[in-house]
């Protein structure tokens, strides 16, 4: 059923509909292991969202999956398939750290973080550029070579930090410190203008900065030529070149802006969380990235709010695991699984149903 349906069903109904679905089943598999499955949802709901810390570690998990997710989306809307988010934020983490490793004595952290987060988009790029070649010039699959580079960029990181960059004497594999200017501020005073308190919660501006990203997508794709050209090879590559657009600009210029994204999202870990650089600089974000820009339909406002779901699933599903032992840290990715799946592979489940129930609706109608 290929029928036309409002982009308030495409976006939202659907959607809706495959998350409902999701925790149906992981009710069940609650039900199962002997829980009470509304239970296991209020304290999911409150640990991520009824008390200040827990809203600020939801946002924390949340900015990191907008900039996945959205770098999963640049990519889509050229018919490309980008699974490197991950190795990128590692190639970006290390781009972030230099730049705050060697300015962190000079400059204040309002300098530093901008010149912290280019550096970590041209870092991320450059590693997305390497694929983007291969597949516009070599053929190469780009999910083949993304892949790949998922566990160069991973291997060649636990070099650096275990042979170049990690502190005389010290067992972690890991860089120094970031003096005080290499830190970026906590929005600890500015969420309490709202009445909540976070505590601990690493919430920093990088969240700003992901909003802002969204922007930029948003007005990318959809307000210029670059944009239109973008969606046009991925609707219709043939046509797209038919009309003197080039498949290689296409290619590699999504990409590099794909694994920018992507690389900027180490902002937010490394300079915002840990001051410092450290092994797993992604943590998964750029895998959750995919199932973030699926569940989001690629657009920047979904995907923030698929980008806030999976921060609320990261953050309640811990509070989840304290509060009720039986279920285990596996069992909230098992229900986190069902949710990627429900909202990926299973996307077209509920849509046929849904196109025949409008048809039939215009077909009374007229």
């Amino acid at each position: 059923m290929n029928a036309q349906l409002p982009r308030w069903v495409d976006l939202g109904l659907i959607p809706l509909l495959n998350l409902v679905a999701a925790f149906l089943v992981a009710g069940l598999v609650v039900l199962i292991i002997g829980e009470d499955p509304i239970k296991a949802v209020e304290v999911i709901v409150w640990g991520a969202l009824g008390w200040g810390e827990g809203i600020g570690f939801t946002l924390f998990y949340a900015t990191n999956f907008i900039f996945t997710g959205l770098a999963v989306a640049i990519a889509f809307h050229a018919g490309l398939f980008n699974i490197g988010g991950e190795g990128q934020a590692y190639i970006g983490g290390l781009g972030v750290a230099i730049a705050c490793l060697a300015l962190d004595t000079a400059l204040p952290w309002w300098l530093i973080a901008p010149i912290a987060a280019v550096m970590g988009g041209a870092f991320g790029a450059g590693w997305a550029l390497i694929p983007a070649y291969l597949q516009a010039k070599r053929g190469s699959h780009i999910v083949i070579t993304t892949i790949m580079f998922n566990f160069i960029g991973a291997s060649l990181m636990a070099y650096l930090l275990v042979n170049v960059m990690k502190v005389e004497g010290a067992m972690a594999p890991e860089s120094r410190t970031f003096e005080e200017a290499g830190r970026l501020p906590k929005l600890d005073g500015f969420m309490s203008l709202f009445g909540q308190d976070i505590g601990g919660a690493p919430l920093n501006v990088s969240f700003f900065l992901a909003i802002a990203a969204c922007i930029f997508c948003w007005a990318l794709i959809w307000r210029t030529k670059l944009g239109y050209e973008i969606r046009t090879f991925g609707a219709n590559p043939t046509a797209a070149n038919y009309a003197g657009i080039s498949a290689t600009k296409i290619i590699v210029v999504a990409m590099c802006i794909s694994g920018a994204l992507a690389g900027m999202m180490a902002l937010n870990p490394v300079m915002g969380d840990q001051n410092r650089l450290f092994l797993d600089v992604a943590g998964g974000a750029g895998f959750v990235g995919i199932a973030v820009a699926l569940m989001g339909r690629a657009h920047p406002l979904g995907v923030a709010l698929a980008a806030l779901l999976f921060g609320v699933l990261y953050q309640g599903g811990a509070e989840l695991a304290f509060e009720m032992p039986t279920i285990t840290r596996d069992m909230v990715v098992v229900i986190q699984g069902l949710v990627v799946l429900f909202a990926g592979a299973l996307e077209f489940m509920f849509r046929p149903a849904v196109a025949r129930l409008f048809a039939m609706g215009k077909t009374e109608a007229a």
